[in-house]
Formats: C-alpha cells, structure tokens, sequence
C-alpha cells in the first residue's frame, strides 16, 4: 500500500482523486476544512492553511510516494479591473502554496525513491482567453517550476502537471451556472463537452502511479481538445 499526501483534498478534483485513491492505497489529506470525508476510509486528516507559513503545516514523518496540489482560484476580470492584490493572491494560492508544500514534505517524497508530484496549470496559459491575465499569470509559473523541479528531482521523483479546460467543480460553478453559460462553454469543445472532476482524477491516479513510469516534466492538457483543435 502506497501513500498519497493530497493538498485541497476535500471538494472537486482533490475529493474525487481522494476517492479514487483511497479504494487501494492510504491518503493523507492536507485542507482548510473537513468535508465530504465521512464515508472515505484509508484517509487521514489534517487541517491547515497553504496560505500560511510553511511551518504551520502538519510535519510528517513517514514516506509519502506521491504528492497533489489542487488548490487554485479562477478570479477572471478585465486587466484594466484587475488589481495588484488580484495577481497577489493568484500567485499566493497556485504558485507559492506549491513552493511551500515541497519545501515541507519533498524529504518525505525522496523516501520512497520512487515518487510522483502532480501540479495543476489551465489551459489558459497556451491559449489565449480573455480575462485570464492575472491567473494565467500564475498558472504560468506552475508550468515553469513543473519543468525545473522534474529535471531537479530525476530520477527519484517525477514531477507533471495537468492543464484542464473548465472542470464542472464548485469553484467553477459560477462560470456553467445557467444553461447559456453551459452552452457556450460545451460549443468550445471539440468533443462537446466540458471535463469533470472525475476526469481528473483518473489522470491524476494515472500520473502517480507506475503507469506514467517513463513521464516527467510534462504539462498534460485534459481539455477537450480546445487547446489543440480549431473548432469549426
């Protein structure tokens, strides 16, 4: 049995992996609040705070094979709205709570010799999209400090990362939350549709397990082919 340490465990992609994870190997789960974990076993909780100093963070002594940081925020303005604390917060939450999330737990990581870090950028960052200025800011230097940290750590960890498009999850509710928001969005889609948490997890169990042995350093876009295919 491996063990898994999941960051924002508890709703949308982090719950839906902790799920999937949970039925074969042991999660620790590291979140602001504890929810939706009642009916879940094989887990263990902690609660705190990514945005506060790294020390705060539950220390933990035992070998951890793969880590998940699915913390983010989707805050999408007019540049000419958005605000220095706008990027502030953006990069608090997607780049620097990853930055001390490793600085806590990357000896637990090399424990195993064989481990797996799973980050999380938008598609957003290779596309173009209007008002994503402030957080395809910061999700770009996830996607920079995915492939550093994977030429840093080869060979003992990998280190990956999964750009979506929308994702039907609480924190994007309010962007398919009536029928021509929903519309639109599964128009843009070459397949049609819009991803689920579900999706995610699946890539998220693939990328952290042997399956992906033989990846690293790479920015996986589970998009619905928008990034890639001219929908016409």
């Amino acid at each position: 049995m491996k063990t898994y340490l999941i960051i924002g465990g508890t709703s949308g992609i982090g719950l839906e992996s902790t799920k999937l994870l949970s039925k074969s190997d042991r999660v620790i789960v590291i979140s602001r609040e504890k929810r939706n974990l009642e009916s879940i076993s094989n887990i263990e909780f902690y609660q705190a705070d990514i945005r506060k100093p790294a020390e705060l963070l539950p220390k933990l002594s035992e070998q951890i094979d793969g880590l998940v940081y699915c913390p983010g925020t989707i805050n999408l303005k007019p540049f000419k709205n958005l605000k220095t604390e706008d990027y502030q917060n953006d990069f608090e939450i997607n780049l620097l709570g990853i930055v001390k999330v490793l600085n806590r737990y990357l000896d637990n990581l090399k424990l195993s010799g064989n481990g797996s870090i799973v980050l999380f950028s938008t598609v957003a960052v290779n596309t173009g999209m209007r008002y994503h200025a402030s957080i395809a800011s910061a999700k770009g230097a996830v996607e920079g400090l995915t492939r550093s940290l994977a030429a840093e750590l080869a060979p003992d960890i990998r280190v990956n990362c999964i750009a979506p498009s929308i994702t039907k999850t609480p924190l994007a509710e309010k962007l398919i939350n009536n029928e021509t928001k929903l519309k639109a969005s599964l128009d843009r889609h070459p397949l049609r549709r819009i991803g689920n948490a579900g999706d995610m997890a699946n890539l998220v169990e693939f990328l952290l397990t042997d399956k992906s042995a033989f990846i690293t350093g790479q920015v996986i876009h589970a998009d619905g082919g928008i990034s890639i295919i001219k929908n016409l």
